[in-house]
């Protein structure tokens, strides 16, 4: 049975097998990719920044067919894939055009008895291992910008993404890179500890997936002396200040919490509502859940489809019914569309106490949790009150009073009047076991590079 399947969530039919390389497969792709570092690390800037604007171009000319694929490897709705496509495509312009800036050399104006100068050169070869929920996303944050430092990357992707990476590897040779600058690896989790990880020529390791995935992939570099990047889970909060912003404040907790149905690590699963409005917050909150339709994700209406797949519908429906079982009230959903397999009710959960599972976990899906607070010391306690820290949402009326309270919560991002969101110019990551390191925007570049002293007597 082949490891890398396509399983279409809203059939359940498998429409494609892909082989798992074998050991030998794998140890001659990581000769490849250690030789042609030597080569691309000594490029030009420009060309390296030439060719990413050649595959930006490819990526918009196959906009619908790359959409198309990740809706059937994992239900993301067309009109979401499609703005998904549009974030990797300004990735690919972003470092192009600003690559060069970042790597430029840092002067140390006081340096003793002569001069003195950063430079930022190329790392060495990277293992990426990439998770299903945005597939072209998550890989270009991490890839583009260590194209542009010079690194040559080792692509593992999730099991259920492997057309989505088989396409992408194509776009980097059809844009004119090198053929080992960037590879796909359809690669077994033992092979990727056993092989690839111990591998000296592997400079680095960048994740993003689960607390549990992370922690093995920490411990096995750990173990090997590399560098790590770790974008793991969130249990991220939501708060609202104040009466007049409620409308604002509904609207953004419907799209934070369910876009890409809810299966995202940034996504505002804790919502923290102060208990003087917080029966007119559920109330309209309630009715905007109740009219989302399940539809057909290649249907270009449809904001909520299938989960990713009948797994990860099942481990969802596991928490929500402990939830229910322990004392939370269901106020809509909490179980499997009539479709059944992947396809999951919208679900509004309240009465949430530290005893459930749905309090410490996480929840990946479209399910939202409403928690009532007696003000805003109180919302600031339990916002702070995860094992996770990716980031946190503030609404309100008085935009310094939101940022104030926002800048009491112990995340890596704060977002004022907004969901949390994404774009090429915004650097990404947590603290706590929401994972260590930075991507995108300048600190993208700032990971897996060389920071080499060069001094110069006096």
């Amino acid at each position: 049975m082949a490891d890398y399947k396509v399983t279409n969530p809203a059939t359940g039919e498998v429409e494609a097998e892909f082989a798992t390389l074998t050991d030998d497969q794998l140890s001659a792709t990581l000769d490849h990719a250690a030789e042609t570092f030597t080569s691309w690390s000594q490029t030009e800037l420009s060309e390296r920044a030439d060719l990413l604007r050649r595959a930006a171009a490819i990526y918009e000319e196959r906009k619908d067919e790359l959409a198309t694929i990740i809706t059937r490897e994992m239900g993301k709705p067309m009109k979401q894939a499609r703005s998904e496509l549009d974030i990797v495509i300004s990735i690919f312009h972003y470092y192009a055009d600003h690559g060069a800036e970042f790597l430029a050399d840092e002067p140390i104006t006081d340096a003793p008895d002569g001069s003195a100068v950063m430079q930022s050169r190329p790392f060495g070869v990277l293992l990426g291992i990439m998770p299903w929920n945005f597939p072209y996303y998550q890989v270009a944050r991490f890839a583009v910008p260590n194209l542009m430092i010079g690194n040559t990357i080792m692509l593992k992707h999730a099991s259920q993404c492997p057309e989505s990476a088989a396409a992408m590897e194509q776009i980097f040779r059809d844009a004119g890179f090198p053929e080992h600058a960037y590879t796909n690896v359809y690669a077994s989790s033992g092979q990727i500890a056993d092989i690839v990880i111990p591998d000296p020529r592997v400079a680095g390791i960048s994740l993003t997936g689960s607390e549990r995935a992370g922690t093995k992939v920490a411990a096995a570099a750990g173990e090997n002396l590399k560098k790590v990047v770790l974008e793991l889970g969130g249990n991220d909060p939501l708060l609202v200040l104040d009466r007049e912003i409620l409308p604002a404040a509904v609207k953004g907790a419907v799209q934070g919490r369910m876009a890409n149905a809810g299966q995202a690590c940034n996504a505002a699963k804790r919502v923290i509502v102060p208990a003087e409005f917080y029966d007119e917050f559920l109330e309209q909150f309630q009715q905007a859940l109740s009219e989302i339709e399940l539809l057909d994700p290649l249907s270009e209406e449809a904001f909520i489809g299938p989960m990713s797949s009948v797994q990860a519908a099942e481990d969802l429906h596991e928490q929500v019914q402990d939830a229910v079982e322990k004392g939370a009230t269901l106020h809509l959903g909490g179980d499997f569309d009539q479709r059944g397999g992947a396809w999951y009710q919208p679900t509004l959960l309240t009465g949430i106490t530290p005893e459930m599972r749905a309090y410490g976990e996480e929840l990946f899906g479209p399910v939202a949790m409403v928690y009532k607070v007696a003000d805003e010391d109180e919302a600031v306690k339990l916002a702070n009150d995860t094992q996770y820290g990716l980031s946190a949402s503030v609404f309100a009326t008085d935009v310094e009073h939101g940022q104030r309270v926002g800048e009491q919560i112990h995340t890596g991002m704060i977002f004022i009047n907004e969901p949390a969101g994404t774009s090429a110019e915004l650097p990404f990551g947590g603290v706590k076991r929401s994972g260590v390191g930075r991507e995108l925007g300048p600190y993208g570049m700032a990971e897996f590079v060389n920071r080499r002293l060069v001094k110069i007597a006096g």
